[in-house]
């Protein structure tokens, strides 16, 4: 059920309905919670059961953390959850890349295995649901909260349908208090909710699906690898869409959550004016990069052990990012790539030391430039379908691959893509250090009006699409 069909907003309509409806507020969560199930349910109605089986878990885990007095114990309950979440993750997501890569390495020795292919089919948002019930887990483990002591809440809490399969990526201490108290958004809230669906809505059809993503496809969907410049175009393409697509998801999501009075965390912040790199990543899927933060990199010890051991754990971070993004070794180098800018960025500043002409808008620009070149360099292994395609695609790039090849895209495709990123990286840097909400505030009403009529209009007129949300595979 996608946020961009007609069947989602007959979904939507019925659980806003029944959510304003006298009820109490315990039946309330009842519906929320069913309705959860049901919007997962739409695609692959088997694949519940697993959601079912990890709140349980977790639930149970948690309690018997915090119950458990000797350490021992307490390591025993953490290993079955983690046994538990990253064994189903790992068997479905990564079960047949391990298979095919040590396939490849006794290729490598000079035996043939032939084993029994596995046909797996990868449950949806496996990835974003598995981190929400591991980080509560993580945090009870940690002693940063207690167990929760409502299980109903709790359920609701990883199957929440906004967030479920595309995150944000929701922590418990952010969104548990939240189920105390009835959640009634008054007529302004619900307002900006609705007013933040359509413009994610605006974001994915428009932008992501109509104007960006046939470009991308062109460039990548070709047999023969195109000319440096249809490389760097059809990367910037690429770089818009995976932006507005799941920029749009995420801010359609929160807006759903404000129509039902709940508060979900932002996860974009005009992530292409970032100068720098762990700017980048302070901008971009801001819910990944914390959790990866606060349970990979701070665990493995962060910077408190000296500048070598801080590179490392940057990079081995960036390299299972990278990997929670799927299975498939572009991925691996996708996340080192970014692992190694950041580590690159954390030498830099030691050992150049600031000049005043730092802080310059001129140089912030010139930075920025930089840094979204280097982003979209990475971003080839993201897009492309292997390190086949992706090795020569970033070769053409960066100059190299011999003679020109033929042009895969026209005069008008280049100017249009030329355009639509130009005025998305100039919007970017003119909004870097607002917001949506601080934006709404500034401007007058009707003209809030009017940009909403304008999105819906544009929605309405652009030819229908199926394509799913790009981050529904991981």
């Amino acid at each position: 059920m996608l946020f961009n069909s007609l069947s989602f907003l007959a979904f939507f309509a019925l659980v806003l309905t029944l959510h304003r409806l006298p009820f109490s507020w315990r039946v309330k969560k009842v519906n929320l919670l069913w309705a959860s199930y049901l919007f997962y349910a739409a695609w692959n109605p088997p694949f519940v059961a697993l959601i079912a089986l990890s709140t349980v878990a977790d639930w149970f885990a948690a309690n018997a953390i915090a119950r458990a007095r000797e350490p021992w114990r307490r390591r025993l309950w953490l290993g079955v959850s983690l046994t538990l979440n990253l064994g189903i993750l790992g068997f479905f997501k990564y079960g047949g890349f391990l298979l095919q890569s040590f396939v490849r390495l006794t290729a490598g020795l000079g035996i043939a295995f032939h084993p029994l292919q596995l046909d797996l089919v990868l449950p949806l948002g496996i990835s974003f649901y598995t981190f929400v019930t591991l980080s509560y887990t993580l945090d009870v483990y940690r002693r940063k909260m207690k167990p929760w002591d409502s299980f109903l809440d709790f359920a609701l809490f990883v199957t929440f349908f906004p967030h479920l399969v595309a995150g944000p990526i929701l922590r418990a201490a952010d969104f548990l208090p939240q189920c105390r108290q009835p959640r009634k958004p008054s007529s302004a809230e619900f307002g900006w909710g609705m007013a933040l669906f359509l413009i994610g809505l605006g974001e994915k059809t428009v932008l992501a699906d109509y104007l960006f993503a046939p470009v991308a496809d062109k460039v990548y969907g070709t047999i023969a690898t195109p000319g440096g410049v249809d490389c760097w175009i059809g990367t910037a393409a690429f770089a818009g869409q995976i932006f507005c697509d799941f920029a749009g998801y995420s801010t359609c999501a929160i807006g759903i959550a404000q129509c039902l009075g709940f508060w979900l965390p932002q996860n974009f912040r005009f992530p292409y004016a970032a100068a720098g790199f762990s700017d980048f990543w302070h901008r971009w899927h801001i819910s990944l990069s914390t959790w990866l933060r606060d349970y990979v990199y701070i665990p493995l010890g962060g910077n408190r052990e000296g500048a070598p051991r801080a590179y490392r754990n940057l990079f081995v971070t960036m390299l299972l990012g990278g990997l929670w993004h799927g299975a498939a070794w572009r991925f691996v180098v996708w996340g080192g790539l970014h692992g190694t800018y950041l580590a690159g960025e954390r030498m830099a500043k030691t050992l150049i030391r600031p000049r005043a002409w730092f802080r310059s808008q001129a140089f912030r620009l010139m930075l920025a430039i930089g840094t979204q070149a280097a982003v979209c360099l990475a971003w080839v292994f993201f897009r492309a379908h292997s390190l086949r395609q992706a090795l020569p695609m970033l070769g053409r790039m960066l100059g190299a691959g011999g003679a020109a090849a033929a042009a895969i895209l026209s005069d008008p495709q280049r100017a249009g893509i030329l355009a639509l990123v130009g005025a998305l990286l100039l919007t970017h840097w003119l909004l870097r250090d607002s917001s949506l909400e601080r934006i709404a505030e500034l401007v007058p009403w009707w003209l809030r009006a009017a940009v909403l009529v304008l999105i819906l209009a544009a929605i309405v007129k652009t030819p229908a699409s199926d394509r799913a949300f790009i981050y529904f595979q991981f």
